[in-house]
């Protein structure tokens, strides 16, 4: 059996406003005012949870397969029902790599590995929200650029 080892601990600041200590000590600011927006919502930031897991586990796979990546971006977007709970029912994940002579199917296959092995938050969420997939690579023509 798995024991509960991660602990987040979130204070209420007052006026919609948190304040959350992830397991490893970090604060992190929350806001449930959409009006004054100071800080991300929980929404956002598993938006970002996930753009970020699967951006780190692509990012060292292309790194050890050699590719030479200039640029690496990820781009999320939700879709969530208009009934409550809001909840996601589809995000799109686009990669963006740029590189010179990037391999697109070295690029597909670290995606793939991502998602089917390494990403702990796809791997939560599925399969209950629908997480679609776009690769796109592009080929970065000025040198000398890291």
């Amino acid at each position: 059996m798995t024991q509960l080892n991660d602990q987040a601990v979130i204070h209420s600041a007052g006026d919609g406003l948190f304040v959350a200590i992830t397991p490893s000590g970090h604060a992190q600011v929350l806001e449930t005012n959409s009006e004054r927006a100071s800080a991300a919502t929980p929404m956002e930031l598993l938006l970002i949870a996930l753009g970020g897991c699967t951006a780190v586990d692509v990012i060292s796979i292309l790194r050890k397969k050699r590719e030479h990546v200039t640029d690496y971006r990820v781009e999320v977007r939700g879709e969530r029902r208009d009934e409550l709970p809001r909840k996601f029912m589809r995000m799109e994940v686009r990669h963006i790599v740029r590189g010179r002579n990037v391999s697109a199917r070295a690029v597909e296959q670290a995606v793939e590995l991502s998602e089917t092995k390494y990403c702990s938050v796809a791997a939560t969420l599925s399969p209950g929200v629908e997480i679609v997939t776009i690769i796109e690579v592009l080929e970065d023509d000025q040198p000398g650029q890291n």
